[in-house]
């Protein structure tokens, strides 16, 4: 059910003194292997309203802190990699939140889509979406959406935003019929509730049943704490400082809870 209004905001759409449209760009990564199918043009965009407490890149939360770039010179990149990528993977943009900055990534999506002929797949977690048309996500191939808990209590306190517009987010693209990567970050004493993975593991199943083979996977990524000497350089508190990963024990049951409703996890 969609918000009767839409939650956050996104940026406004931003020109140079030559009317060429640009955006801010955390970093880029030309040979990413775990933000999609093959290999991947990562384009790491900058800014974010989530505060997660497990979040490896605090430094994207600010728009700004990103590095200036035009939307013609971002494609000009991809392009270089344009004949490897359409055979071998595609672009991701991810962030940060990329929707945050929806007008020049969804540029992007476009002319890469309709130039360069290359797959295309949105990392996101949904929260933006009530803002934008159906026709924005024609150039998406496959979304990746994050949920990062289904207890909507413990969601808010984990990420400071609520559940429900992700998970509006998540039945508009089964409407939609767009492929979907479900990303479950395996966090101890906050998102490992044996209760709370089954509700996750119901809703999805019940999504999928709506448009079978859509969901095509669900990738539980154990919790690190690779970025919490971001946190401390930011002088911000990191609060996960003594939890630790997930045992492999609680990784394949969390698997196993999710594989046992018919859902393809890894």
């Amino acid at each position: 059910m969609a918000l009767d209004k839409p939650a956050g905001e996104i940026v406004p759409a931003a020109f140079d003194a030559d009317g060429n449209q640009f955006g801010y760009i955390h970093s880029i990564e030309t040979g990413a292997a775990v933000d999609g199918p093959g290999m991947r043009f990562a384009l790491f965009v900058s800014g974010c309203q989530f505060r997660c407490l497990y979040c490896h890149n605090p430094d994207t939360w600010k728009l700004h802190n990103g590095k200036q770039y035009t939307v013609d010179a971002i494609v000009a990149e991809i392009a270089k990699y344009a004949s490897f990528l359409r055979i071998a993977g595609g672009l991701t943009i991810s962030g940060g939140e990329p929707l945050m900055q929806a007008h020049f990534v969804g540029e992007i999506f476009r002319r890469v889509k309709h130039e360069l002929k290359v797959h295309t797949a949105l990392d996101t977690q949904g929260f933006l979406a009530a803002h934008l048309p159906d026709e924005y996500f024609d150039n998406i191939d496959l979304v990746l959406l994050d949920i990062k808990q289904f207890d909507p209590i413990k969601y808010e306190a984990l990420t400071s935003k609520p559940l429900q517009p992700t998970l509006d987010f998540a039945e508009r693209m089964i409407h939609l019929k767009k492929k979907l990567w479900i990303r479950y970050v395996l966090v101890p004493g906050i998102s490992d509730d044996e209760q709370d993975v089954a509700g996750l593991a119901n809703y999805l199943s019940e999504l999928s049943a709506r448009a079978p083979g859509l969901i095509e996977r669900v990738e539980i990524l154990p919790f690190h704490k690779m970025g919490e000497n971001k946190w401390v350089d930011l002088g911000m508190k990191y609060e996960l400082t003594d939890t630790r990963p997930p045992s492999q024990e609680m990784v394949e049951r969390v698997r196993a809870q999710f594989s046992a409703k018919g859902l393809f996890c890894c």
